[in-house]
């Protein structure tokens, strides 16, 4: 089996690990929290990183620091991961939905500049797949209507916006290191910012706003804390990251040449001011594609390939259509996001993986697109 995605493994993460074990430190204390966060914070070109538990927790602190809550409105796409809307949930706020670039794959501007409102507090960026939003126009909009821009780049290690590196262009940006990630903890987030009193903010709030004398708490944080492990091993993926992402791309360059001109298969955008890290290679199957986007899914898996499907929109996800209060805008049709929902799918998309394994997998979308 080709699986869909796998951690890749390069450096000192075994060394790292081992040393945690070796001398006790294997919570949240001890040296490799600071130097996993002084090393990420660099990589993306920000002053300040703050770790966390997870990307939905990074996201949910970014939110919190800026005291966003009920009343208040962040926008954000509908084509996204659930985290994205759970987390503007969490604050009380409500998310108003846009729909995305069919350009891109990303969230429209042209649909955020019309979607803000006197309630409209943030605007969450999410780096689709590896490709960067395009910022420009959300960071007139912040600067012009006082509105905090938050990239999501969960999945954008390393990719760049007009040679900017995500997670240094919004106010604050989002990280997750599952383990499919680019760079990966296990489970594990940050926040980076060039922000002083945001970082330290942020920092009191993921650690239960502890005060002096330790246990007196002017606020409500919350235990989003990540493990000396965890850093340990981010720091090691830190290490390797400018390869780690070269990989990334070097394979989506073979994928892009081995299935040019398959009919019906779209591969993924770059547009010429992005530079794409390709979290997941998807693809979108389109009308000349002669199976479904299951159908084929299955065919692949019979073949000991393993893909997963896009996003679900989030405008039709059950789970916000059965909230009493506060919520989400879904008015109105979002046919990008339903496009991509529908029709698209990713493909094995591993750092390591070789060339045997992409043509692999490549032979058999041809194959599957001439039956």
């Amino acid at each position: 089996m080709i699986p869909v995605c796998e951690p890749t493994l390069l450096g000192r993460e075994a060394e790292y690990v081992g040393d945690c074990l070796k001398t006790n430190w294997i919570s949240s204390g001890g040296k490799y929290i600071g130097l996993f966060e002084e090393a990420f914070a660099g990589f993306c070109g920000a002053k300040y990183c703050v770790s966390c538990s997870s990307g939905t927790a990074a996201l949910h602190l970014a939110l919190a620091a800026l005291e966003i809550g009920p009343g208040d409105e962040v926008i954000i796409p509908s084509f996204a991961m659930i985290a994205v809307g759970n987390a503007v949930i969490y604050t009380g706020a409500t998310p108003r939905f846009v729909d995305s670039s069919r350009e891109t794959w990303t969230m429209d501007p042209g649909q955020v500049a019309a979607a803000v409102g006197s309630r409209t507090r943030a605007i969450i960026a999410m780096h689709t797949y590896g490709h960067p939003v395009d910022m420009d126009p959300l960071l007139d909009i912040g600067e012009s209507r006082g509105i905090a821009i938050i990239e999501d780049s969960a999945e954008a290690h390393g990719a760049e916006y007009k040679g900017r590196r995500c997670g240094s262009i919004g106010l604050m940006s989002a990280f997750s290191f599952y383990g499919n990630k680019i760079l990966t903890t296990g489970e594990g987030g940050a926040v980076t910012t060039s922000d002083a009193a945001l970082a330290a903010r942020l920092r009191s709030l993921k650690n239960h706003c502890f005060g002096a004398p330790r246990f007196l708490h002017e606020d409500v944080g919350f235990n989003y804390r990540m493990t000396n492990i965890q850093a340990a091993i981010g720091l090691a993926q830190t290490e390797t990251a400018e390869k780690l992402v070269e990989m990334r791309r070097q394979n989506a360059a073979s994928y892009n040449r081995l299935l040019a001109g398959t009919p019906g298969v779209e591969t993924p955008p770059q547009a010429p001011w992005a530079k794409s890290s390709y979290w997941m290679y998807g693809v979108v199957l389109g009308p000349e594609f002669p199976a479904g986007r299951d159908q084929a899914m299955a065919e692949l898996r019979r073949r000991g390939i393993g893909t997963r499907p896009f996003f679900h929109p989030l405008h039709l996800q059950p789970a916000y259509s059965k909230l009493k209060a506060g919520r989400p805008d879904a008015s109105g049709a979002m046919p990008v996001a339903e496009e991509l929902g529908a029709g698209g799918l990713y493909l094995p998309s591993s750092s390591h993986l070789d060339s045997v394994q992409i043509k692999t997998v490549a032979d058999a979308i041809r194959e599957v697109a001439a039956q």
